[in-house]
C-alpha cells in the first residue's frame, strides 16, 4: 500500500500540470477554427489516412456496441480480416487473445489514444487489465503488416491503435447490465456532464463477473475510465485516468488427455493435487491477480489552418502476482530450511510483477490540400520488479521469503517523419523511423542483460486514385524488434527484422466496396512460436532463420437493398519457414519448408445483415479458420484442427424520450451450431534417452476447447 501511496503522487503531479495548462490555454490560443476538427488529433500521427497505402480496417464503436455484453476487445475484434481469436476460459471473458495474420498479441503494436500499451519486458497486450475497455472507445485501427511508425515495439504482424470517446457538447447517462451463460455478468454505469464554460466530464465505472465455461475459470473484473477535457476554439486539452483490477482463476494448461478432451471438455488442471489418501484435489486459490492505472494527458493544439500539434504525458502503474500450488518441491531451491532433515514439501507460492512505465509522446503536422508531413517521436521508460516468495508449505509458514528478486529496466525512444504529396492523381508517401532500445534485466535464468538495440524502419508507398470508384495503391516497409524477457530466457534472444511489401486495389461505390490485398512478408531470424509453454503457461519462441508470409486479403461490403447488406473477408496465405532445422531422433535434421505454427492458410468471416423495421438490427456472423499446426515440425500430432462457428446477433434501441431517451436490448447467441472446437493449443517435444540405446524423440499436445452454444442477453438505459 506505501508503495501504491507513492505512486499516486505521480497521478495527482498530472492533474496539477492539466489544471495549469487549462488555466493558461486561452492566452496560447489565437486561432478560431472550431476544435471538433481536433478530435482526432491525438491519434492522428500513428493512424493511417485514407490516401496511405497502408492495409487497414476502421472500426466504429457503435460497430461493437451490439455485442459488447461482457466479452473482451478481442472476440469483439474476431471478424476482422485475418484474426484469430482464443479465450483460456472458453467463452471470451478474462484472459483472451489475437493473432493477425499469424502473428500473436506479442508482435502486434497496440496504442491507446497514441500510447504504447504492449507490456515493455514481455511485449504481449493483457486486455483483461483493462475490463469493459471497449465501453469507452471511440473507434478502432486495425492496420495489418508493418503499417505505419507509431510508438512501442515493432509491428510484425499488426498495429491496433485504441481512441477512446472524446467529449460530448450535451450532458448524458447510460446503464448497462448484461447477463448469460456461465453466469456471466456486466454492469456498467457512464455518463458525461457536457460542455459548461469550456470544461466537459465524462466517466465510465464496470463490473464483469463470470464463471467460465472451463472448471474454476472464474473471472471477477472491476474497470473505470474518468476523462477531464477543456474545449476552447482550437484548443483541446484531456487528462484522463482509467484502468482495473482483476483476478481470474488460472485455466492455461489445456487438456492433454484426448479421453478427456472428448468426455470431460471442462475440466482444468489447475490446482491439482493430491492428498494424503491420493485423492485429487484442487487449490482453491490458483488464481491470477492483477491491478493497473494509466494516466494521460494530451494537448492538441490547432495553430493555424496548416499547423497543428498534440504532446502527451503518460503514466501506468501496474503490480500484481499469480499464486500456485506446488506439490514435492525442493525447499532448497526456494532458499528455505527443512523440516526434520526432509528437503521436500508442497508450498504455495507467488510470482509478482510491480512496474511502472511513463514516458511523453509527440508529433507536429503541417497540411495542406497537396501536402501533409509529420514530425512525431516519444521517449519511454520501464521499470519492472521480479519477484517470488512462498507464502506456506506443509509443515511450517515461511516470513520474509523471496526466493528471487530481480529487474527489468527498459528505455525506448524513436522519432520519425511521414511524408505524404498529391501529383494529380497519384499520393506519394514515405515514412521514416528511428527507434532506439536500451536494456538492461537479470533473472536467475539468464546472465545479466545490458544491452543496446538500433533500429532504422523506413516505409515507402503509393496511392493511384483511378477514378472516384478505383483506386490502388503499393507499399513497402521494413521493420525490427529486439527479444522479449522471455525470450533471453529460452536463448532466442536475436533482433529480428521484417520486409513487408503490399500492394492492392480499393473499389467503392453506393451499394458495393472491395479492398483486395496482396502482402509478402519476409523475415530474417523471426521469433516464431514453438508451441510449448513455460513453467508458468507463458508460449516459446525460437528463431527460425529465415522465413516467409504471402498471400491475399480480401473484405468487402455488398448492400443488397435498404433492410439487408452482406460484410465478408478471407485471407488466403502461405506461411513458412526455410530450411527449418529441428533435432529429432538425436540427430540435426533440416525438414526443409515447414509451416509456421498458429499459422492457418485460410481465415474467413461473414456478416449477414438485416434491418426488418426501424432501429432493429438483426445478424448471422460466421467464422471459418482453416487447420493450423501447433508447432514447426509439420507433425500430425501437432494438428490443430479447422473449425467454422455461427453466431446470431439481434440489437433494438426502443426511443422514449420522456426522461429516457431510449432503452437499447441485444442479444448474442454463440456458436448456435454448439460446435465442438478448440481454438488453441499447445505442442511440446522431448527426447526419451531411458527406453532403449537409441534417442527417441516424444511429442506430446494440449487442446483449450471453446464453449458450446452460450448465450448473453443485455439491455441499456440512455438519459
Amino acid at each position: 500500500m506505501k508503495l501504491l501511496f507513492k505512486k499516486s503522487k505521480v497521478a495527482l503531479l498530472f492533474a496539477i500540470i492539466a489544471f495549469s495548462l487549462t488555466s493558461n490555454a486561452q492566452e496560447i490560443v489565437q486561432d478560431t477554427t472550431k476544435v471538433t476538427e481536433l478530435k482526432e488529433v491525438t491519434v492522428s500521427a500513428v493512424r493511417a489516412k485514407e490516401k496511405d497505402p497502408i492495409t487497414f480496417t476502421n472500426v466504429k464503436a457503435e460497430e461493437i456496441a451490439p455485442r459488447n455484453l461482457g466479452q473482451d476487445i478481442p472476440v469483439l475484434l474476431n471478424y476482422l480480416p485475418s484474426v484469430v481469436t482464443t479465450t483460456d476460459a472458453g467463452n471470451g471473458v478474462g484472459y483472451t487473445y489475437m493473432r493477425v495474420r499469424g502473428s500473436d498479441g506479442s508482435r502486434i503494436n497496440v496504442t491507446l489514444n497514441g500510447i504504447p500499451f504492449n507490456d515493455s519486458e514481455s511485449q504481449g497486450t493483457f486486455f483483461v487489465n483493462l475490463p469493459d475497455f471497449a465501453s469507452s472507445l471511440q473507434s478502432i485501427q486495425l492496420q495489418r503488416g508493418v503499417g505505419s511508425s507509431t510508438n512501442g515495439a515493432g509491428a510484425f504482424g499488426a498495429s491496433l491503435n485504441m481512441q477512446t470517446k472524446s467529449y460530448e457538447e450535451k450532458a448524458h447517462a447510460e446503464v448497462s447490465n448484461s447477463f448469460g451463460s456461465f453466469g456471466t455478468r456486466k454492469h456498467t454505469l457512464s455518463f458525461g456532464t457536457g460542455l459548461h464554460n469550456n470544461f466537459e466530464i465524462n466517466g465510465r465505472v464496470s463490473q464483469i463477473h463470470s464463471d467460465g465455461f472451463i472448471d474454476r475459470a472464474t473471472s471477477d473484473m472491476f474497470g473505470y475510465l474518468f476523462n477531464v477535457n477543456y474545449v476552447k476554439e482550437s484548443t483541446l486539452i484531456k487528462f484522463l485516468a482509467f484502468g482495473g483490477k482483476e483476478k481470474t482463476y488460472q485455466a492455461w494448461y489445456g487438456l492433454e488427455d484426448l479421453d478427456k478432451l472428448e468426455n470431460d471438455r471442462t475440466y482444468n488442471y489447475a490446482g491439482l493435487y493430491y492428498d494424503e489418501f491420493g485423492n485429487e484435489q484442487f487449490y482453491g486459490n490458483e488464481t491470477d491477480n492483477y491491478w493497473q492505472n494509466h494516466f494521460q494527458l494530451h494537448w492538441s493544439e490547432k495553430w493555424s489552418k496548416k499547423w497543428n500539434s498534440n504532446v502527451a504525458l503518460h503514466y501506468t502503474i501496474g503490480k500484481g502476482y499469480f499464486e500456485q500450488y506446488k506439490e514435492d518441491e525442493d525447499l532448497s531451491e526456494y532458499n528455505l530450511p527443512s523440516f526434520q532433515g526432509n528437503f521436500i514439501s508442497d508450498l504455495v507460492r507467488k510470482r509478482w510483477l510491480d512496474n511502472d512505465f511513463f514516458g511523453t509522446t509527440f508529433a507536429l503536422n503541417y497540411k495542406t490540400s497537396k501536402t501533409d508531413i509529420l514530425f512525431g517521436g516519444a521517449a519511454n521508460r520501464y521499470l519492472g520488479l521480479h519477484y517470488g516468495e512462498v507464502i506456506w508449505t506443509t509443515n511450517y509458514i515461511p516470513e520474509d521469503n523471496l526466493y528471487y528478486d530481480n529487474f527489468g529496466n527498459k528505455d525506448d525512444i524513436n522519432a520519425y517523419i511521414k511524408a505524404s504529396h498529391k501529383i494529380g492523381k497519384l499520393n506519394v508517401f514515405a515514412d521514416l523511423q528511428y527507434r532506439m532500445v536500451f536494456y538492461k534485466a537479470n533473472s536467475t535464468k539468464f546472465d545479466d542483460v545490458n544491452d543496446t538495440f538500433r533500429f532504422f524502419n523506413p516505409k515507402v508507398g503509393f496511392n493511384y486514385q483511378l477514378n472516384s470508384k478505383n483506386a490502388f495503391y503499393g507499399f513497402a516497409g521494413v521493420a525490427n524488434k529486439e527479444p522479449r524477457r522471455d525470450d533471453y530466457e529460452s536463448g532466442a534472444n536475436k533482433p529480428e527484422r521484417l520486409y513487408d511489401f503490399e500492394g492492392g486495389w480499393k473499389y467503392n461505390s453506393s451499394n458495393f466496396r472491395i479492398n483486395a490485398n496482396a502482402f509478402y512478408m519476409l523475415y530474417n531470424d523471426q521469433l516464431v512460436l514453438t508451441g510449448a509453454l513455460n513453467d508458468v503457461g507463458a508460449p516459446v519462441f525460437t528463431n527460425s532463420g529465415k522465413s516467409y508470409r504471402v498471400g491475399l486479403e480480401v473484405e468487402s461490403v455488398i448492400k443488397l437493398s435498404e433492410i439487408f447488406n452482406i460484410q465478408a473477408n478471407a485471407t488466403l496465405s502461405q506461411n513458412k519457414n526455410k530450411d527449418f532445422y529441428f533435432q529429432r531422433d538425436g540427430e540435426l535434421q533440416n525438414l526443409g519448408n515447414t509451416n509456421i505454427a498458429y499459422s492457418p492458410n485460410f481465415i474467413g468471416a461473414t456478416s449477414l445483415n438485416f434491418y426488418p423495421v426501424k432501429d432493429l438490427q438483426l445478424s448471422l456472423l460466421g467464422k471459418y479458420v482453416g487447420k493450423q499446426y501447433m508447432g514447426n515440425i509439420d507433425s500430425e500430432n501437432s494438428v490443430l484442427e479447422a473449425y467454422g462457428i455461427l453466431d446470431f446477433n439481434a440489437n433494438y434501441e426502443w426511443k422514449i424520450n420522456k426522461g429516457i431517451k431510449s432503452i437499447v436490448f441485444s442479444g448474442l447467441v454463440n456458436n448456435i451450431l454448439n460446435l465442438e472446437y478448440e481454438s488453441n493449443g499447445y505442442f511440446y517435444t522431448y527426447d526419451d534417452t531411458w527406453s532403449g540405446p537409441n534417442t527417441t524423440t516424444i511429442e506430446g499436445a494440449g487442446y483449450y476447447p471453446q464453449a458450446g452454444i452460450n448465450f448473453l442477453l443485455g439491455a441499456t438505459l440512455k438519459f
